[in-house]
């Protein structure tokens, strides 16, 4: 943790937001706008989609929480990947080597 390293206060979550539906496909081809349009029905705005993300970041119910996933403003449990330690400690490594002093 960063914060045991540098005694920094650094906390960090991840979260997914959920499909959201943008303006993105105003671009895309006629398929990709039917899907769009249903997609609509049953896709976050982006308000909703944006919830989960002010939630971990503003809210006093997970000040002090860090190392977790949240979907839909809930902690969640993360896929298999997400808990493999051997790839957790490549990433650590990899993003130290990334930001280390030069």
């Amino acid at each position: 943790h960063l914060d045991q390293d540098d005694g920094e206060n650094i906390i960090a979550n991840s979260l997914h937001p959920g499909a959201i539906v943008t303006n993105l496909y105003r671009y895309t081809s006629i398929i990709d706008g039917i899907i769009n349009v249903v997609g609509k029905l049953v896709m976050k705005n982006v308000q909703q989609g944006a919830a989960t993300t002010c939630y971990v970041a503003l809210h006093t119910q997970v000040k002090g929480i860090g190392g977790e996933y949240f979907v839909d403003s809930n902690i969640a449990k993360t896929s298999s990947q997400g808990r493999n330690t051997d790839l957790a400690k490549k990433l650590w490594d990899f993003s130290m080597d990334l930001i280390k002093d030069k």
